[in-house]
């Protein structure tokens, strides 16, 4: 229950676990009362140090950033950081306080104490891409369905909800939605980060420890800490292989795709393996410009997406949504405004409009384009043998 103070006394230190709804100004006002009476040694903050210069240096971010985020393909993690941030940051408005405040708050009283302050939370990178290397092909398009129909709808959000999570913590509460849709990454965005949190708070060496965590968090924590079952979380930082055996497709594709050919010119000569060549360049082609457009990519993205495709469909190691992302990048550079604007973008008509996450939906949906291209290709490109 939001506002409780978990006190747990463990060989000798105490440890008082603050669980905390990240959108609340009766949070702040605890972090801020509880700090200031139990004068700590450590105040434990649940961030990462991603958030926690977020927060607290108001990170810009830069076009030399987006290329970056291109070239390694993690277009799809950064889009769904924007949303949780995006959505935690819409209730904030509603509610009227910032979210993070709490978070903020404890760093401020703490350096008012000289109190050392530790990062106790996950890289919500790591914990994503966990949770997408868990996750089935039906799974991801599960998600990939609710990414588009929910969370980028424009209604208003309604009073009940608002009313819910003022004694919620957001994040917990968005992780363990998704929990609920996909069972299978449980594990990874609800159990493993309160493993990974009480284990960091468990090394700390302070005689007094003061942990701010979300709410959700809480019974998790204590019942870890309490077992006195210290856990080497090293483990949990790493990114595992995937498991999804459908990963091993894209391997298997260029093999289908020559054994087809050859197999063409094998039985029905040259006139064939043209026509087979023709296909398999206009379905790929075709749907990866398609999907580009979708985006309301430019002409020249949708160009270079139908001519990457055939070719990039063939290396498991490249992707046409890279090459269409990078030329909508180079022609309709964004400006600084739309940087700014990364964190205030509230429905679909946002997402389109800013010039950066307009060349990040240009990526994904030339992508998919290509993939459903290559499912309808193979089986024509067999039918005409």
């Amino acid at each position: 229950m939001l506002n409780e103070v978990t006190k747990i006394s463990l060989d000798g230190r105490e440890i008082f676990l603050v669980g905390t709804a990240h959108v609340s100004k009766e949070s702040v006002d605890l972090v801020r009362d509880v700090i200031e009476r139990e004068n700590p040694d450590i105040v434990a903050v649940e961030l990462d140090e991603q958030r926690y210069d977020s927060l607290l240096n108001k990170k810009k971010w830069d076009e030399t950033e987006i290329h970056k985020v291109i070239r390694t393909g993690k277009t799809y993690l950064f889009l769904m950081q924007l949303l949780l941030t995006n959505f935690q940051r819409k209730i904030g408005d509603k509610l009227g306080i910032k979210p993070g405040s709490e978070m903020l708050k404890a760093i401020e009283v703490a350096r008012e104490k000289d109190s050392k302050i530790a990062l106790v939370d996950r890289d919500v990178r790591v914990t994503l891409k966990r949770a997408f290397n868990r996750m089935s092909l039906r799974e991801k398009f599960r998600l990939l369905f609710g990414f588009f129909s929910g969370v980028f709808e424009d209604e208003e959000i309604s009073e009940e909800i608002l009313e819910k999570l003022k004694d919620k913590d957001i994040m917990t509460e968005m992780m363990e939605e998704l929990s609920r849709e996909i069972p299978s990454i449980k594990d990874v965005l609800i159990d493993e980060r309160d493993r990974y949190i009480a284990n960091k708070i468990i090394g700390l060496e302070g005689k007094r420890v003061v942990a701010v965590v979300g709410a959700g968090h809480v019974e998790g924590i204590k019942r870890i800490i309490e077992s006195r079952k210290k856990e080497n979380i090293e483990k949990l930082e790493k990114i595992p292989e995937s498991r999804n055996p459908w990963k091993y497709l894209g391997y298997s594709v260029p093999l289908i795709f020559i054994s087809l050919v050859v197999w063409g010119f094998y039985t029905n000569g040259t006139e064939l393996t043209i026509e087979m060549l023709k296909k398999w360049f206009l379905i790929n082609g075709v749907l990866s410009a398609i999907g580009t457009a979708l985006a309301f990519g430019h002409p020249l993205s949708i160009m270079v997406a139908f001519l990457a495709a055939p070719f990039t469909s063939l290396n498991p190691t490249l992707a046409a949504g890279w090459f269409a992302g990078l030329t909508e990048a180079w022609i309709r550079k964004p400006k600084v405004k739309d940087f700014d604007n990364l964190f205030k973008l509230d429905g679909i008509r946002d997402y389109w409009g800013n010039r950066v996450t307009r060349i990040l939906l240009v990526i994904v949906f030339a992508n998919i384009g290509s993939s459903i291209g290559t499912f309808i290709a193979l089986p024509y490109l067999a039918l005409l043998l």
